[in-house]
């Protein structure tokens, strides 16, 4: 049962009606973007047996993301502040949390997140190979998102076997391990909290004490508050950097001469870096509830039906980006969904593109090619993770 403005709504579903398509089928998880282009051409609204509607056309995403009214955001069954929240609930939680990816935040952390991305790049062999998912972009992941909390060293390990959980108990559908994985979370943040609690005014100045000082809503926030902002906060940074390094870095290694352009002409990794994460995708879905009765593309929706928006579908349409495989730099940022758009567009932006950008520079800067290693075969990583599991690249050292 889903409550919405005070109201019980229950989810419908026909139980006579044959699912469209399964997304959790071998054949779909072996090659998700073919599946999704397919999905896209000719059946654009899509159900599963899973109980959700699957959106795959760009326009009908935007319409859902621009619709908050009717389209309900509270789909989560655990806090989820303000991710899961709709107006005017989520206004004032959203107008809490901008601050902190402002520019001047942004300016503040930039030397930390070059200083982190340096020394990664260092320790990579003068030349050699390299697994570029477990070795690399997930210590990157880890470390910059400690660091930008202001979180000790000695979670790095935690995390990460925290994050194969997390993900193996969604693609398991497994309540029990969800519920377990996220007690295990807060009671991270909680012994975090305490610690900082405990020093008063030696506690550290960084994002995670002014988090528990915070008096934007006129009071402080709950521990529950500050938990579940940071869980949506670490859950999005840690899969989506690791996997959108994953992505960018094969990208370019299978791509020589835009890899060596990007490496002389630095100023266009930003708009090249969205451009390759709109090709193939780094977050894959994302949720939402009607909250009334909706036609979209000739198909009913009853209030209640729970909605999947594929962005790696949406951002590859072709009556939106013509050939969705074709690399531009001219494109108009605004149709890019890799953030999403309307109330909802991820506040973190402004953060992951400086992490990428000043990685990617790094990594640029000081090598002269890299490329897949040669006998491997990158493999693909299973939803609801994307990007790659294992990726073996050779590097040589600028």
């Amino acid at each position: 049962m889903i409550v919405i403005d005070g109201n019980k709504i229950g989810v419908v579903m026909d139980e006579h009606a044959l699912p469209d398509w399964d997304p959790r089928s071998e054949a779909v998880l072996t090659d998700q973007t073919a599946t999704y282009d397919d999905m896209r051409r000719r059946c654009p609204v899509a159900n599963s047996r899973y109980g959700y509607t699957s959106l795959f056309r760009h326009e009908d995403v935007v319409r859902v993301l621009e619709d908050h009214q009717t389209f309900s955001s509270a789909v989560s069954r655990f806090p989820s502040v303000p991710n899961g929240m709709d107006p005017p609930e989520h206004t004032k939680y959203r107008q809490l949390i901008e601050p902190y990816f402002d520019q001047a935040h942004m300016d503040a952390f930039a030397p930390s997140c070059r200083d982190t991305a340096a020394r990664l790049v260092q320790a990579l062999p003068t030349e050699g190979t390299i697994e570029l998912i477990a070795e690399f972009a997930q210590i990157f992941a880890l470390r910059i998102q400690c660091a930008w909390l202001g979180w000790p060293d000695d979670l790095h390990e935690p995390l990460r076997l925290w994050t194969l959980k997390n993900q193996a108990a969604t693609l398991a559908r497994d309540e029990a391990a969800m519920g377990a994985v996220a007690l295990e979370f807060d009671r991270y943040i909680k012994e975090l909290l305490a610690a900082r609690r405990a020093a008063g005014n030696a506690a550290p100045n960084d994002v995670t004490t002014n988090l528990l000082r915070d008096q934007s809503l006129g009071r402080p926030l709950t521990d529950d508050e500050i938990v579940s902002i940071l869980r949506n906060w670490t859950v999005g940074e840690l899969g989506t950097i690791a996997a959108s390094i994953g992505i960018v870095v094969h990208y370019l290694a299978v791509h020589d001469d835009l890899q060596q352009q990007l490496r002389e002409q630095p100023v266009l990794l930003p708009a090249a870096i969205d451009e390759i994460l709109r090709i193939e995708a780094p977050l894959i879905m994302n949720r939402r509830v009607t909250t009334k009765q909706v036609t979209i593309r000739g198909r009913t929706l009853a209030a209640g039906t729970r909605l999947a928006l594929l962005w790696a579908s949406a951002n590859r349409d072709e009556a939106v980006f013509g050939d969705p495989d074709e690399f531009r730099l001219d494109r108009d940022p605004s149709l890019n969904l890799l953030y999403g758009a309307g109330i909802h567009v991820c506040p973190g932006a402004p953060l992951a593109r400086l992490e990428l950008r000043v990685l990617m520079e790094e990594l640029l800067a000081r090598t002269r090619k890299i490329s897949v290693a040669p006998g491997s075969e990158p493999i693909r990583a299973y939803f609801p993770a994307s990007g790659y599991a294992s990726l073996t690249v050779l590097v040589q050292k600028a």
